[in-house]
């Protein structure tokens, strides 16, 4: 992390100066870039060289009147806008987060909460294109986590959306209507070792609710969205499973049940080793094949540099049944951090 100034100012920006007045902020800006080589059996990929890197951008501070602020701007490759947030801390009463563009609310934080040394069996590189929990994220969402009382182990946030696939929207406008869904809420709760009773489990649920305009020809119905998991971490061992169901509200689609689970093992400070599966079930009033995909990976942490390797197979690919939607490859990574 390189700090690039302490900035004694009035406000930290000027979404937070609507707010009140800061004594003091600091800004902080992190990065890291990742290199990848991607190999795909019985497919042409082209050039499996391939690059990621992102800069972010976090002020924050506490106004007059004691609330905590923080702003966080996310840039993705090649400096482009990726998602901003800003965070409101009430003493004794919680956090309030307006998002924007990033999947870290509502129940989109559960798609998978399975452990993994890498990344999810569907997300190491090889899409499995399997449909996961979304939620209300996908238009810009305020969530509430209260902390007043709470008993101690429990984490529950509600996040709430006017329009829940408007994108983002700029100050003093309005988003129009960009797609089937309207306004709707998630409700997600999680619990530590310190509710549980047990060192090392962990035990999470969530729900989403949200209306869709049921103009279109392929929408009949509301949708809906559940999931819960388990986690037990034992010596170097981590286990977990979990499940969710989105009801979709669709005229031909109608469901999709998917069940996750994975093992890992810290062999030692550095290296780690993981299994990840993922399988799922799409009702549909079509032929369809449940797609499934497993991968086996492997992370080595050195300074500031992570080495990771994953092989994915995946079966039925989007839910197809051609033998083309059988693929299988190999995924290297180096991330770096900075």
């Amino acid at each position: 992390m390189n700090k690039l100034s302490k900035l004694g100012v009035s406000a930290l920006c000027g979404s937070l100066a609507a707010i009140s007045a800061a004594n003091a902020g600091d800004l902080t800006a992190t990065g890291g870039a990742t290199v990848t080589w991607l190999s795909e059996e019985g497919a042409t990929t082209g050039n499996p060289i391939g690059m990621t890197s992102a800069v972010s951008f976090i002020g924050e501070g506490e106004l007059d009147n004691g609330w905590g602020v923080k702003l966080t701007i996310a840039g993705n490759d090649a400096g482009a806008y990726s998602a901003s947030n800003v965070k409101i801390t009430l003493p004794g009463m919680g956090d309030v987060i307006i998002n924007q563009g990033d999947s870290g609310t509502g129940i989109a934080r559960m798609d998978d909460m399975t452990p993994s040394v890498y990344e999810e069996a569907d997300g190491a590189g090889i899409s499995a294109g399997i449909d996961k929990t979304v939620g209300v994220n996908g238009g810009t969402t305020i969530e509430v986590t209260p902390t007043e009382y709470m008993p101690a182990g429990l984490t529950a946030r509600f996040a709430y959306s006017k329009d829940a696939d408007g994108g983002n929207v700029n100050d003093k406008t309005a988003g129009g209507v960009t797609g089937a869904l309207g306004s709707g809420w998630d409700i997600t709760l999680e619990a530590g070792s310190d509710l549980t009773g047990v060192d090392g489990l962990t035990l999470w649920a969530g729900m989403s609710e949200y209306e869709q305009f049921q103009n279109a020809a392929t929408v009949d119905g509301d949708g809906s969205e559940r999931t819960y998991g388990i986690k037990y971490a034992t010596g170097a061992f981590t286990v977990g499973f979990q499940m969710s169901d989105e009801e979709t509200g669709e005229t031909a689609i109608t469901d999709y049940e998917n069940t996750m689970y994975s093992v890992t093992f810290n062999v030692n400070d550095d290296l780690s080793i993981g299994y990840n599966h993922i399988e799922s079930d799409q009702v549909t009033s079509g032929d369809h094949g449940d797609a499934e995909a497993t991968s086996y990976q492997a992370s080595y942490t050195m300074g500031g540099a992570t080495f990771a390797i994953s092989e994915v197979d995946i079966e039925n690919r989007a839910y197809g049944t051609a033998a083309t939607a059988d693929v299988s490859g190999t995924v290297v990574s180096m991330a770096l951090a900075f």
